[in-house]
């Protein structure tokens, strides 16, 4: 699948730095052009990968280029008062090359938040490709001001994208681990994940091709029905015969003949189950999920299409879906298989809920807080007697 993809804001931008970076190690060429957005200036020069020209920065004549302050509804005016900024970056893409957008956002934080769902509405108004978001949501230990933001960026950007996928930090940091750190590997599982997923399908001239294909087509028929999606993922290591040595080549004989059927259907849908009942990018019950897609990618001969369609029955009876589709992705010098699965228009999410009763309680002691502030000022400087006249 080729992807345009925009990062709006801090982390948005390191995220598609991460994807131009894994596209160079994997050679899966995913992202066909890739721009970064911000109003922060130091934030889009810590960038590596992304192009210079296609660095934006907005907002210079309000905030100066130094970012907005995590105050998203400026992030959101900023966006849309220099929109034809960012159009010019997007002009350079070639459209017809691309088979979706992908805007890239973390939603606690001020420019990203309030920015990215303005992004969204715009390229939906203008293009014909689907629109698709991957937001980011904040640690709970983060704050409540980064909580509001991403209560109310979710629901605004979940109905400006043809479909929102997310990542929940507050699911993936590890305690005692330095922010930095923690970020760096968080950011590094997101995009092993969506690599996966949208790297499914591209098969060059010396590649085996695939027993059941999946391709750009599936996964934007996954998404189509909008909503939010999560993915799942688990991999194993196998032995590659392709390496022509090793017990496995041996027992084997050739490097194009099957392994044993048997233990690689069980292997595939033992795998299945795990990415689907393990750590979700988003976690929630699966139950309900209104499409999903399974793809499991590895050597070629450590795949079946027995196990997909066993680990596709299954997920099929595990969501109450009809629309679950799935095939393979081979890598033949690949040392694992592994198995990523997406569940889009999934509705029973605890941590949305969670999230919003959080940045209700917020918003009630901002408005609380506010209002003491002001009575404060009043009592500080009351002149009962009316002695002192104001300067104007």
């Amino acid at each position: 699948m080729k992807l345009a993809m925009i990062g709006f804001g801090q982390a948005g931008g390191k995220i598609v730095d991460k994807f131009l970076e894994y596209d160079q190690r994997t050679g899966s060429n995913i992202v066909r052009s890739a721009v970064a957005v911000n109003s922060a200036k130091a934030d889009l020069m810590g960038l590596d990968e992304v192009p210079q020209d296609n660095r934006v920065l907005i907002g210079q004549s309000r905030v100066k280029g130094h970012g907005v302050g995590a105050d998203n509804e400026l992030g959101a005016e900023i966006a849309e008062e220099d929109i034809d900024e960012i159009q010019g970056a997007i002009d350079n893409i070639p459209v017809h090359e691309v088979d979706a957008f992908l805007i890239v956002a973390g939603m606690g934080g001020g420019t990203g938040s309030g920015g990215a769902p303005v992004l969204a509405k715009h390229l939906k108004r203008i293009y014909t490709e689907p629109v698709y978001g991957l937001g980011i949501l904040p640690g709970s230990d983060e704050g409540g001001i980064y909580t509001l933001n991403a209560a109310r960026s979710f629901q605004t950007f979940v109905r400006e994208v043809d479909n929102l996928m997310v990542f929940d930090n507050d699911a993936w940091r590890q305690s005692g681990e330095s922010i930095e750190s923690g970020y760096e590997e968080i950011n590094e599982e997101i995009v092993r994940r969506f690599g996966i997923l949208f790297g499914a399908g591209e098969v060059g001239g010396d590649d085996a091709v695939a027993e059941s294909v999946v391709d750009s087509s599936e996964i934007i028929n996954t998404l189509a029905g909008g909503g939010v999606s999560t993915i799942g993922y688990a991999a194993e290591e196998v032995e590659n015969a392709n390496s022509g040595s090793g017990l496995l080549s041996r027992f084997t004989g050739s490097d194009d003949e099957p392994t044993d059927t048997a233990n690689t259907t069980n292997r595939i849908t033992s795998l299945v189950r795990k990415a689907a009942l393990g750590r979700l990018t988003l976690p929630c019950e699966i139950e309900g999920s209104e499409r999903a897609l399974l793809v499991l990618s590895g050597p070629p001969q450590h795949l079946n299409r027995k196990g997909i369609e066993r680990g596709r029955k299954w997920l099929e009876e595990q969501t109450g879906s009809m629309e679950v589709r799935g095939g393979d992705y081979p890598v033949s010098d690949s040392q694992y298989v592994a198995s990523v699965v997406l569940l889009s228009g999934v509705n029973n999410v605890p941590r949305v809920k969670e999230l919003q009763e959080v940045a209700i309680e917020a918003q009630e002691n901002i408005d609380e807080i506010q209002e003491q502030s002001e009575e404060n000022l009043e009592e500080l400087v009351e002149d009962d007697d009316d002695e002192l006249e104001p300067l104007f």
